[in-house]
């Protein structure tokens, strides 16, 4: 009888721990390859699980960015760990943004249905497969940088942060989010604070870094690389 419960037992923390590594973080403390490769099967669905809602992406999400590239004639967008287009093509369904994005990810098959799903714009969005630390981008080339729901999950969120700032220009825009609420803790060695993450935006070299609270699991953080700054 002891034994029996003592398996049960034993099943029951596998199967937590399975859960913890390849659902809640998705894959992060078993390597780059295998967050890859559980991005590469669900891109089919992926969408499907997210369930963007047009409205509150334009309201929530576009039009803060727009408002802060309306001064910038033609801007050059970098979106990292792009997926399946979900910045791009908003931000492309924009009729006041005139600018080019450049959509990054390592997942081959998410960046397919990316590529479907933006071919109506043509030449004014490319897709990059590539890892976001390097980026494969000469240092000062773009006015918006944007992250959304993946730095949690790079091998390094510092260095993939790093090279953001790198590529981003003098006065220009960067976009990240912040994992937060349970889920957020359960980022073993990776989960930051409000307090903590700003910090290390302004470590990174960039001014008037704030954060928005956003949706349940993730808030909004913007900062704005120095005019004359450092990379």
């Amino acid at each position: 009888m002891l034994l029996w419960i003592g398996l049960a037992l034993l099943t029951a923390v596998l199967g937590l721990l399975l859960y913890w590594l390849l659902i809640v973080t998705e894959g992060l403390y078993l390597g780059r390859r295998v967050v890859v490769w559980l991005y590469d099967i669900t891109a089919h669905k992926y969408d499907g699980i997210k369930e963007f809602d047009p409205d509150a992406e334009q309201f929530f999400l576009i039009r803060p960015l727009v408002v802060r590239l309306r001064p910038i004639p033609n801007p050059l967008v970098l979106d990292v760990a792009t997926g399946t287009g979900r910045l791009p093509y908003f931000l492309l369904e924009e009729p006041t943004f005139n600018g080019r994005i450049v959509g990054l990810d390592a997942s081959g098959k998410m960046l397919r249905l990316a590529g479907e799903k933006l071919r109506p714009y043509g030449p004014r969005v490319s897709l990059v497969q590539q890892v976001a630390a390097p980026l494969p981008f000469p240092s000062n080339q773009f006015d918006l940088v944007t992250c959304l729901e993946a730095l949690e999950f790079f091998p390094s969120d510092t260095a993939a942060l790093r090279e953001m700032v790198r590529v981003l220009r003098p006065g220009g825009t960067l976009l990240v989010t912040r994992r937060k609420g349970p889920e957020g803790k359960a980022f073993i060695g990776r989960y930051r604070n409000v307090a903590q993450f700003e910090t290390l935006l302004t470590g990174l070299g960039l001014e008037a870094v704030h954060t928005n609270p956003w949706q349940l699991d993730y808030d909004q953080v913007f900062g704005k690389k120095p005019v004359g700054g450092g990379q």
